[in-house]
Parts: structure tokens; sequence; C-alpha cells
């Protein structure tokens, strides 16, 4: 079952001579339990391509659904509920709230959501342990290295039930060990059955993924079946 499903999907900035097509007519689909990495060079769509898929922006034409609710039926506080229930968005700014604690960061949404604050507390610390920061819980974001904050900001979108995970460069403020440690957890989190659609520039990472589709000038112009392997990787590109 498809938990993102994008059916000739534009977007479209500007007007005239200032017209820019960001994304154009991309149809994609990710399952339940799928990892999905886009890449492609500067400029190709693969951030437009994210913040439609997460309802951050609305397309020019096209159709998404998210958790089988039609995004572009909804109206904007319909749109965010769904946003906070189903999705977890990994930014390149991390938006971390600079009074609340790491521990807070996380769990946020929960609480947004309704679930009580100890549940939600006790979530958050999961999360945090599944990315390695456990003991900094109780830090502030600017008591944190940018990777540790990187970190905090992936257990924000890990944390809870959400079925689907969008992360945009999620391990470009790591080291080469900790990048691994936040794949691990991203491909934990499809394992138990959330689909996950991670843009990255890196094919040590993308290799991670069950498929990698690939975008150039807002198209998608390629796509490696099934799932795959550096060798694979290598050889698509």
């Amino acid at each position: 079952m498809s938990v993102l499903a994008m059916r000739d999907v534009s977007r479209d900035h500007g007007t005239g001579a200032g017209l820019v097509h960001a994304l154009r007519n991309v149809t994609l689909d990710v399952a339940e339990g799928e990892f999905v990495a886009v890449m492609g060079p500067s400029g190709s769509g693969k951030s437009t391509l994210l913040t439609l898929a997460g309802g951050l922006d609305t397309p020019t034409s096209g159709r998404i659904a998210v958790a089988g609710a039609d995004a572009g039926a909804l109206g904007p506080a319909a749109r965010a509920a769904l946003r906070r229930r189903a999705v977890g968005y990994v930014f390149q700014d991390l938006n971390l709230i600079p009074a609340l604690t790491a521990v807070e960061n996380v769990m946020l949404p929960r609480e947004l959501d309704g679930v009580r604050a100890r549940r939600a507390r006790r979530e958050a610390h999961r999360a945090l342990e599944a990315t390695g920061i456990g003991d900094l819980a109780e830090r502030f974001p600017d008591e944190l290295s940018g990777g540790q904050q990187q970190r905090v900001a992936i257990a924000r979108a890990l944390v809870g039930d959400r079925r689907l995970l969008l992360a945009d460069e999620p391990t470009g403020a790591l080291d080469s060990h900790a990048g691994e440690e936040i794949m691990r957890a991203l491909r934990a989190r499809c394992d138990e059955g959330a689909a996950c659609l991670m843009v990255t520039h890196e094919s040590r990472h993308a290799a991670w993924a069950d498929r990698v589709v690939f975008l150039r000038d807002g198209r998608m112009v390629d796509s490696t079946p099934g799932r795959t392997g550096p060798e694979t990787l290598l050889d698509a590109r």
C-alpha cells in the first residue's frame, strides 16, 4: 500500500519571462516499509519534491495523497493536522526551538497531537536513544554541536508512529560514523513499516535505500528497480 502517491505533479514559480519549472510531471509512489532515496544535481527539484510530499507547499498541477488522504482537497488546518500525525520531516534548516531542551523539542509534535506529556517524553527519549544522543536529552540546542542538533531534528521526525518520513540531507552535518548511525535508524523505521523519502548526494547513504530515483531539471529521469546496493548505484549513475 502506498503511503505517498504523487501523480503528474508539477510546481511552477513566477510568471512570464521569470517562470521557473521547479518540478515537472513527477509520478512517484512510496509504499509502506519502503525506503526511497532521491538524487540529482543542485537545482534539480529534490527539495521541492520533499516540500510538496510533506504538504508544506501545494502543486501547480497534479495530485498528492498522503496516508490515503488527498492533500490537495484539505484546507490549511486539516493539512497541518495531517502533517503532524502522519509525516516526520528532517529539514536542512533544523528548526529547533532554542528555549526547549532536546527532549522537549522532540516531544512537541506529539503533545500538539494530544498525547499526554509523560507518554510523549517517554517516546521522545526512545527516539533520542535511537539517534545516539539519549544522554543529551536535557540540553538546550545552543549547548549542542551542529551534528548533535541534527540528531535531535532526526529524533523529532522519528518520534511516535509517523507513517511517512521525509529527510533532506539528514547526514549533512555528521561525520561518517554518526551518519551511518542515522541511516541505520531510518532503515529500522522503514523495516517497522514506515515509508521514507530521503534526498541525498551520498551514494553510500543512498545504498541503504530500497530504490533510488534521479531528478534532473525538475523531471524524474531514472530509477533503480527494487532493493539497491553500492554496485547498482554506481551503474545507475
